[in-house]
């Protein structure tokens, strides 16, 4: 039975949750926050470019996205093996930052064709592939001393927070850059403009009335038709473009961060082969058949992780679709106010506050310090919600995207929480099991989506007609997917990126962090390549196919489960 005393142990576990871990953590931490924000604000625009800029359909976009996110994911590997055998993890994450930066430059200059972009891509992957498995080796480094050992998981769960915290704001910079760009040029954001136009320009549209309505209501309207598509479109294409340049901002800092405080994390900057070479103490030897049995694990792990990330990177492919045609683009006051990040923000710093002021661990002049927070935001919270209209407040479809990072800040502690909780009482799954209960989770996830689609017109009949449905679903039905999959993610990721920490042999570490990364790039591989079934099938069978999946991933992971549990103590 749950008790007053077992919710002071999780108040007391949230209160420590920051404490007892090496500054290298912080650094870490900080560093992947600004990258993860430059990718994410790629991302969540990235389809979006596509399509408007060369009118392409869902199919041709998916190929190009999921191909992208291949070796975003793939290069790890070979990020790995250079960090293991060559460079060591600093210098080889030092150089990913810098090549990112390149890439993300190239993908922000306007006017280019195809082959330039899918250039700039392979640049953008490269340097992901130095950047991200090794920073997470050296993560993992820090916590092979016994000193923080017993806390890696929650390590990890900090680690993913910072990813998220960047995730967070990413659409809403991406969002404002577009929005400054298209108003700088005489024009409003209209998520039906683009592909009406690119449509009319190729006499494929059967009735331009629709489009002549829009096209009036922009403020930089010509009464030629082909000259505002045109202009249209150059426009959104500069303002993506521009959303693309923040992207390579971040990543400046980034490298200012890893390479400014590089002290924090300087003895964990080590390889296996230079432990080896130097005769370090703390050398830990496997035999083969450790090896062998280990590394097995981590690829049955990783054959199951590929068909979560096929699910969840639907996020900036089909659910940001359903987002632009499927979900209602004008909201209520009160639904506004978690779309608009000048209102949203305050209310979450306002609750942050209130955990401050409540918290029973925490010191008198914390709760000073809560409380000054709460009322603070509170009263930026009142001027920011007098700004929006009660009804007609106009929302965009990439922002939808911003849920499941801020869910993950505001769930870490509580599943953390839990799992403390289920610790004491000596009944806490297992990593593979919580990776197990991560897949179920995520098939109840995309369930909302096949009941969210009862009833809509398919995607290809929406083609046929043009714009957007003319049934459109309330936001809240995609925010319940969003909640659903990120306390699916939060039983999964994380745990998985700790489980591959622990497991991997000391001379693979950089190599399996690739190997996590290089499952995710098959799963986001398949997320872009089961596009055409998106254009062929209902909607309701296209969310069906991914909860069927899922599924079947969780009923194998519990199938193995005791040989996946043997090798964490092997």
């Amino acid at each position: 039975m749950y008790t007053h005393a077992d919710s002071l142990i999780i108040n007391q576990y949230f209160t420590t949750m920051f404490k007892g871990h090496p500054k290298g953590l912080y650094v870490a931490f900080f560093a992947n926050m600004g990258e993860r924000f430059g990718y994410y604000t790629m991302l969540a625009i990235f389809v979006l470019y596509l399509q408007s800029k060369f009118g392409w359909s869902t199919t041709q976009a998916g190929h190009v996205y999921g191909g992208f996110l291949f070796g975003i994911y793939f290069l790890p590997l070979l990020g790995g093996y250079i960090a293991d055998n060559v460079l060591g993890y600093g210098k080889t994450i030092i150089l990913g930052t810098i090549v990112m930066f390149a890439g993300y430059a190239l993908l922000a200059m306007p006017g280019t064709g195809e082959f330039f972009i899918y250039f700039a891509l392979a640049v953008i992957s490269l340097g992901t592939g130095f950047f991200k498995g090794n920073l997470q080796a050296l993560v993992g480094n820090m916590y092979d001393d016994p000193k923080y050992s017993k806390v890696r998981d929650s390590a990890f769960n900090i680690f993913y927070m910072g990813i998220n915290i960047g995730a967070f704001f990413a659409p809403s910079a991406a969002r404002g850059m577009r929005n400054w760009i298209l108003g700088m040029n005489g024009f409003t954001y209209d998520s039906a403009i683009p592909d009406l136009a690119h449509k009319f320009l190729n006499k494929t549209l059967e009735n331009p009335a629709q489009l002549e309505q829009l096209a009036n209501l922009q403020v930089n309207h010509s009464a030629n038709l082909t000259e505002f598509c045109n202009q249209y479109i150059v426009s959104i294409s500069q303002a993506y473009n521009a959303g693309f340049a923040v992207a390579a901002v971040s990543m400046v800092a980034s490298l200012l961060i890893f390479i400014g405080f590089r002290k924090y994390y300087k003895a964990a900057d080590v390889t296996h082969k230079q432990k080896k070479a130097g005769n370090t103490a703390n050398l830990v030897e496997l035999t083969p058949r450790q090896t062998k049995d280990r590394l097995i694990a981590l690829g049955l792990v990783f054959f199951v992780v590929m068909f979560f990330w096929m699910a969840f990177h639907q996020n900036g492919f089909t659910l940001t679709i359903f987002a632009r045609d499927y979900t209602v683009s004008s909201v209520s006051m009160g639904t506004a106010i978690i779309f608009n990040l000048a209102t949203f923000l305050p209310l979450l710093i306002a609750i942050l506050g209130v955990v401050l002021l409540l918290g029973k661990a925490n010191s008198f002049r914390t709760k000073i310090i809560g409380a000054l927070v709460t009322v603070g935001a509170i009263v930026v919270a009142f001027f920011t919600i007098r700004q929006l209209q009660p009804e007609g407040n106009r929302i965009s479809p990439e922002i939808f995207q911003q849920f499941n990072p801020i869910f993950i800040v505001f769930l870490t502690p509580v599943i953390i929480g839990f799992f403390a909780y289920l610790r004491k009482n000596s009944q806490e799954p297992s990593s593979p099991k919580k990776i197990g209960i991560g897949m179920i989770l995520t098939a109840i996830g995309f369930l909302i989506m096949v009941l969210a689609s009862q009833g809509l017109m398919s995607p290809q009949e929406l083609a046929l007609k043009g714009g957007v449905s003319d049934t459109l679903r309330s936001p809240y039905w995609l925010i319940g997917t969003y909640f659903t999959l990120t306390i699916a993610e939060l039983f999964l990721s994380p745990i998985g990126i700790s489980f591959v920490s622990k497991v991997a042999p000391p001379q693979f570490k950089g190599l399996a962090q690739g190997g996590w990364f290089g499952a995710t790039a098959i799963g986001n591989l398949l997320a872009g390549f089961i596009g055409p079934f998106w254009d062929k099938w209902q909607l309701w069978q296209f969310f069906m196919l991914l909860v069927g999946l899922t599924l079947l991933s969780a009923f194998f992971i519990f199938s193995i489960l005791k040989r996946l549990e043997r090798a964490t103590t092997s």
